[in-house]
């Protein structure tokens, strides 16, 4: 059978219900359970988990609609699971499965490195942010536990799923090593995105790392309050993704490591450019609701570039599955 992007396969034998897809499934769905549970008691006015002087009450209004927004983004993850795993989840448009899939990675990746890192350093002495700008307890300590060690599980199994999944469907796009690669289909045009996602990370890359050693250039008068063993561990792993997404995007443009599998570079320009693009998204939104102290030029400059170089090896990636899934279609025409 021909493994391609776009057309779902007929036969349903690839995604059975066989017993670990069932665990991985179940698994997905119960950790969304005690989030999904906060979220939904907020909407409805309880301030469980929430103490007194909380800025979270202090809004009712935006709080629903926020809190709203989350349900419905976890929500995605159970249908996601089913998606995954049930034999007519073949027949859904490859792009209609891939983009939430991506999305989901780059919301959920920075959270899943970052949570088991912030507790080591904190064990070891650093100092965790569990406050709001005004010195206040912005939720209890248990909530951040609760919430945090579901996404991992959310990550690592909904991820487990996936890789299942694309490797029944589309499992021959990745398959060997980067020396197989046809090296003369390469355009002008993918290597000049590759040098351009590489110029455009730059500027992030410079600011994160310098953030991450304790500098406050560019950073508004909040953030250089509120900097904690939290802060600088997401620097850390801001600039962590932004080299794994350029080089990724590197080795698929330029066929550079070519003894690496190919699905190295593949999860480098998947991972990295889904954290860049979502990551830098959500907190660019976040940074906007601070009116009274909102973000810097710099801050926005890097986000803008993050989410751009996110966009330019996302299209890399893109573009290698489609030009592989072609090559493969006409050897077998």
């Amino acid at each position: 059978m021909t493994q391609t992007l776009a057309p779902a396969p007929e036969t349903d034998h690839a995604v059975g219900p066989g017993r670990s897809r069932r665990a991985l499934r179940a698994v997905a769905i119960v950790s969304c359970v005690p989030y999904l549970s906060l979220k939904v008691a907020w909407i409805a006015g309880s301030h469980v988990g929430i103490p007194a002087g909380s800025t979270l009450l202090e809004h009712r209004a935006s709080m629903a609609v926020a809190n709203s927004v989350t349900v419905l983004m976890d929500t995605a993850v159970i249908v996601l699971a089913l998606v995954l795993t049930r034999p007519w989840g073949l027949r859904v448009p490859a792009w209609l499965l891939a983009f939430p899939a991506w999305v989901a990675t780059g919301l959920l990746a920075p959270l899943m490195a970052g949570f088991p890192i912030q507790l080591l350093v904190g064990a070891l002495g650093g100092t965790l942010d569990t406050t709001d700008d005004g010195g206040e307890p912005f939720l209890h300590t248990w909530v951040y536990g609760v919430v945090y060690t579901g996404f991992i599980v959310q990550g690592l199994s909904l991820g487990a799923l996936f890789v299942l999944y694309a490797r029944d469907r589309w499992g021959g796009l990745w398959e060997g090593r980067v020396w197989e690669l046809p090296v003369g289909v390469i355009g002008a045009a993918q290597r000049a995105i590759a040098v351009a996602a590489a110029v455009l990370a730059l500027l992030p890359l410079t600011a994160h790392v310098l953030w991450a050693c304790g500098s406050t250039a560019g950073l508004n008068g909040t953030r250089i309050a509120d900097r904690t063993s939290d802060f600088h561990v997401m620097e850390v792993l801001s600039a962590v993704f932004l080299v794994m997404a350029v080089t990724g995007g590197f080795l698929l443009a330029f066929r550079r490591g070519r003894a690496l599998p190919v699905k190295l570079p593949l999860a480098l320009a998947w991972v990295g450019s889904a954290a860049l693009v979502c990551w830098a998204g959500w907190l660019a939104l976040a940074t906007l609701t601070d009116m009274a102290d909102g973000p810097t030029p710099l801050e926005n400059y890097a986000y803008a570039g993050e989410m751009t170089v996110g966009i330019l090896v996302a299209c890399l990636g893109v573009h290698f599955l489609a030009e592989r899934s072609a090559s493969r279609n006409r050897r077998t025409a």
